[in-house]
């Protein structure tokens, strides 16, 4: 390993946006590849440089007034490769209080909050016809013009925006957001998030990136499941084109998911068949159905073992990192057949799981979760509690007993099956406030997620008898 050692006195002669690490730190080797940032366990310098930046929030009151809706913070722990030294960078997400430019933390990737930029006064112009419009009658005719001048304007706007947040990656290549995203629009917030933000200054002090990491702090917002001091993984929609663009020329780790689940093939188990069906039991961390990298899911082992299968096979689907009973149709009848009693909440579902319980909500030891769910649109695959747009979603449970871990053991009954409805309903504050261990999206990693499906009930799409299977629970 490479050995190495910390930066004294904040390096004031390098630069005051380079922070100590704790001395206890020197028994941490340097990591040899840099994180896979959409899935990791954070690595321990991480966690200590973290730690310094929790402390620091005390000297910004500012923060007080931030805690009300929570903040994403991030750390880059560098390294000087002239010196061996190595030290931490810090960002939050966003700005706080209207500003993005406190000591202590990288600047912006753009500074798009300069009173006096073209930015800043553009997006007035577009606010005054807001108010114009606003006082406007329906039947006014200048109406129409107004919002088509709105439309132009903030169009321009957001392409002039994301020209000029140019990103450098580890090769010293520079490319704006805009080309990044091969002149699509991105997500409103793209490059405002900590990634982009450490990297760019990393590269910019003349550092080499080691490993990152991003916690929320603050209060938990209403739709979403952040829980304070809990690591999360960079958004997909706005941060994984540009990271992937700037961590070019950096060794990175390999998505620990893909090796995960070319691991999990040889532990697939088919526990029943017959010329109607196939029922598996999915070990936790392999894909149900194909997805954008080219790893082997359920649909491609089965059709490989039966090359024969018509229709649609793949009846309903588990998390990749759920393990437990699966339904699979052998042909096109048997699945819309199976299907109409997913969709009729006619088939009988029992999950075991494990919850880190230890913000459990005063709840019955028995009872029914109801919250509506749906996909978090800038930060998929997660999905966020909404009554507008989500839908129904209701789980039935039953609290057990305590491992010698401290985990609480459930059961889980659900009457409907929307994506992630388990560990939303665990997670979420207005649930059991209480995450599946394990759960990288809305708890914390561990070995892997504690969720089973053990039981299945249904109607045998041809006989018409009541079937029941089961998995026996691998904790």
């Amino acid at each position: 390993m490479e050995s190495s050692k910390i930066f004294v006195n904040l390096c004031p002669m390098k630069s005051p946006l380079i922070h100590s690490l704790p001395i206890e730190t020197l028994q941490f080797d340097t990591p040899d590849c840099f994180t896979y940032p959409f899935y990791y366990q954070p690595h321990p310098l991480c966690i200590a440089a973290a730690e310094c930046v929790k402390a620091e929030l005390s000297n910004f009151p500012e923060w007080n007034i931030e805690k009300e809706s929570g903040k994403m913070f991030g750390v880059l722990v560098v390294l000087d490769t002239k010196t061996g030294e190595r030290g931490f960078l810090a960002a939050y997400s966003g700005n706080i209080q209207g500003r993005n430019d406190y000591p202590y933390f990288v600047p912006p990737v753009f500074n798009l909050l300069n009173p006096l930029g073209y930015f800043v006064k553009e997006e007035k112009a577009i606010s005054e016809i807001n108010h114009r419009i606003a006082s406007l009658s329906d039947t006014d005719s200048i109406i129409n013009s107004l919002k088509n001048e709105r439309k132009s304007r903030s169009h321009a706007l957001q392409q002039w925006l994301f020209q000029h947040y140019v990103v450098q990656n580890a090769m010293g290549d520079k490319r704006s957001i805009l080309q990044v995203f091969e002149g699509k629009i991105p997500p409103g917030g793209t490059g405002e998030c900590c990634g982009p933000k450490l990297l760019q200054a990393a590269y910019k002090l003349g550092l080499k990136p080691l490993c990152m990491a991003e916690f929320w702090m603050g209060k938990t917002p209403k739709d979403e499941l952040r829980i304070e001091g809990n690591f999360y993984t960079a958004c997909r929609s706005k941060c994984k084109p540009v990271l992937t663009y700037m961590m070019k020329g950096l060794k990175i780790e390999d998505n620990p998911l893909l090796q995960k689940n070319r691991e999990m093939v040889a532990l697939l188990k088919i526990i029943y068949e017959d010329e109607a069906i196939v029922v598996i039991d999915k070990p936790s961390g392999m894909l149900a159905v194909p997805g954008k990298d080219d790893v082997p899911s359920v649909y491609d082992v089965i059709k490989e073992k039966f090359p024969n299968l018509s229709g649609p096979i793949i009846v309903h689907r588990l998390d990749m990192d759920t393990s437990g009973l699966m339904v699979l149709a052998k042909n096109e009848h048997v699945y819309r057949e199976l299907q109409r009693q997913f969709v009729g909440h006619e088939v009988e579902k029992h999950y075991v799981a494990l919850l880190d319980a230890k913000n459990l909500n005063p709840v019955e030891k028995e009872g029914t979760i109801k919250l509506p769910l749906c996909l978090n649109p800038n930060d998929r695959p997660r999905q966020i509690v909404s009554e507008q747009y989500g839908k129904y979603a209701e789980t039935h449970y039953v609290l057990g007993d305590y491992n010698s871990e401290g985990y609480l053991r459930v059961d889980f009954y659900p009457a409907t099956g929307r994506t992630h409805q388990l560990r939303v309903h665990s997670a979420h504050k207005l649930g059991l406030n209480a995450p599946i261990v394990g759960d990288n999206l809305y708890g914390n990693c561990a070995q892997r997620l504690y969720l089973h499906a053990q039981d299945i009930k249904f109607t045998h799409p041809l006989t018409g008898e009541k079937v029941t299977f089961t998995s026996a629970c691998p904790y």
